[in-house]
């Protein structure tokens, strides 16, 4: 399907009753089609309210996933000049998608591929090359949406290989909140011990820990409970709790963050980070091939993340015309790919669409008008970053653990019985985290998926696009044997 990126938003029949006729509430009415989806203002101020208190985790998370990260040169991300990237990117790129989309569906800085930025790219070069790549990847997908090649890329990676990269990149964000929490800790060297990690430190001890505790389990019971904005909640709460904690006892150190209450909460925004980035870069740091793999990467985390994300929330708000497709599609991936292209230009990292968008679908958002909404309360955070920047690790590192479980839960989709799916699926969900890479969990699961197939004679069931992608990631595994015997080390 080849949908429209111009003109003005999609029409979409109305799929609620009760509401009045199109046309009948003014201009706006008229330009978001409220009254025609069968919704009120209400209902859109309502659910762009949902929405935001549902991702606002983004705005204390980003800044702590990046600036905790070193580059290759030892250089860290300020921690308050993300936190204005990020609310400005989210901020802009959800009032976009508002007017250019009409569908509601709010963007922000993507927890999978931030950690993909901090934890894979950074180590290999400067912030400004890694930055560069995330604006090429926003670049790369707007040109696969313009040309339609996103129907080819879709048939080529196989449904359950999707799954498993969600799966694998959810089992990651948990981990890292674990280590980054102090909950899990590296054994000494000098232990000469086999098992590389283990309970804190030895122990789970101090009051820090006791804070990343209750929020871990309070933010499965709020989720649990179904409770709107439980990570949110869970945040803040936890915060309050490290506060007091930090007031009254004797705290040698919280980690990046120390929760103490600023003098003045309002401040003007700090845009330090805004244009910092090289375009090319990173070739001069890795290896082309290292950079397409890094490219591939952005975008497989990107492109199909946001097709699953954009494909249910609006059938859940049942706006998917009478084929089953998304209204507007073009236009829609096309906004998404072009915030990443912005949330690399301002170092946030690339933005997407949010899955947390499904909140402010169930307290009856329809339209982009809800994005008007959660654009603004975005806007308003760009002045709030005292308030921001005294979130201890241990008191957001639970929702790190709660987006784990919620990524986990793709798991079910995988037919386990088929081991010619299960087990490069398998494979692609446990070499992330236990290898502390994204790209090599990827590889593990697109080179096992087309060997397996081969040797079950069915090759020829294998895109050329996946054969290519595979032999591209052996090449990456086998580099240090091939430069050995090629005589370049």
């Amino acid at each position: 399907m080849h949908s429209s990126t111009t003109g003005p938003p999609p029409d979409v029949k109305p799929t609620g009753s009760g509401g009045a006729a199109a046309g009948s509430g003014g201009a706006v009415d008229r330009f978001f089609r409220i009254s025609e989806r069968g919704s009120t203002y209400i209902r859109e101020i309502r659910g762009g309210f949902a929405t935001f208190f549902t991702m606002a985790y983004i705005l204390v998370l980003n800044p702590i996933i990046l600036g905790g990260a070193e580059d290759k040169f030892g250089e860290q991300l300020d921690s308050v000049q993300l936190v204005t990237a990020t609310a400005l990117v989210a901020a802009v790129m959800t009032l976009i998608m508002g007017v250019g989309g009409n569908l509601p569906l709010a963007l922000a800085a993507g927890l999978g591929i931030n950690a993909v930025v901090a934890f894979q790219i950074a180590p290999l070069m400067s912030w400004e090359d890694a930055m560069g790549l995330i604006v090429l990847e926003g670049l790369l997908i707007c040109v696969l949406v313009v040309t339609g090649l996103r129907e080819a890329i879709m048939h080529a990676i196989p449904q359950p290989l999707k799954q498993a990269i969600s799966v694998g990149i959810g089992l990651f964000i948990a981990f890292i909140g674990f280590v980054d929490a102090g909950f899990v800790t590296r054994i000494p060297d000098a232990a000469n011990s086999t098992v590389p990690v283990q309970l804190g430190t030895g122990t789970l001890t101090g009051w820090p820990m006791l804070v990343f505790c209750l929020g871990v389990l309070l933010t499965i019971v709020l989720l649990a409970r179904k409770a709107k904005g439980a990570i949110l909640i869970s945040i803040v709460l936890m915060t309050v709790v490290a506060i007091v904690v930090n007031e009254l006892a004797d705290i040698k150190t919280w980690g990046l963050t120390s929760p103490s209450i600023p003098g003045n909460p309002v401040a003007a925004p700090d845009f330090g980070l805004l244009g910092r980035f090289d375009l090319f870069g990173s070739f001069g740091q890795v290896s082309v091939l290292t950079v397409v793999l890094l490219i591939f990467t952005l975008i497989l985390s990107d492109f199909f993340d946001t097709m699953g994300t954009v494909v249910g929330v609006t059938a859940e708000a049942g706006l998917l015309d009478e084929r089953g497709q998304v209204p507007g599609l073009g236009r829609v991936l096309l906004i998404d790919g072009a915030a990443a292209v912005a949330g690399g230009a301002t170092s946030a990292s690339s933005a997407t669409t949010y899955i947390e968008s499904a909140a402010g679908v169930g307290e009856g958002a329809r339209t982009g008008f809800a994005n008007m909404v959660t654009g603004g309360l975005f806007a308003l955070a760009l002045f709030l970053t005292p308030v921001l920047t005294i979130v201890p690790m241990q008191a957001a590192a639970p929702a790190l653990v709660a987006v784990g479980f919620l990524m986990m839960t793709q798991v079910k989709h995988i037919d386990w019985d088929r081991y010619e799916v299960a087990v490069p699926a398998f494979l692609t969900i446990v070499v992330m985290p236990f290898t502390y890479s994204i790209t090599n969990g990827i590889g593990a699961g697109f080179v096992a998926y087309v060997v397996i197939k081969a040797c079950l004679g069915k090759a020829r069931e294998v895109h050329w696009l996946l054969w290519g992608t595979a032999a591209l990631f052996l090449v990456y595994f086998l580099i240090d044997p091939l430069e050995q015997a090629l005589g370049l080390k």
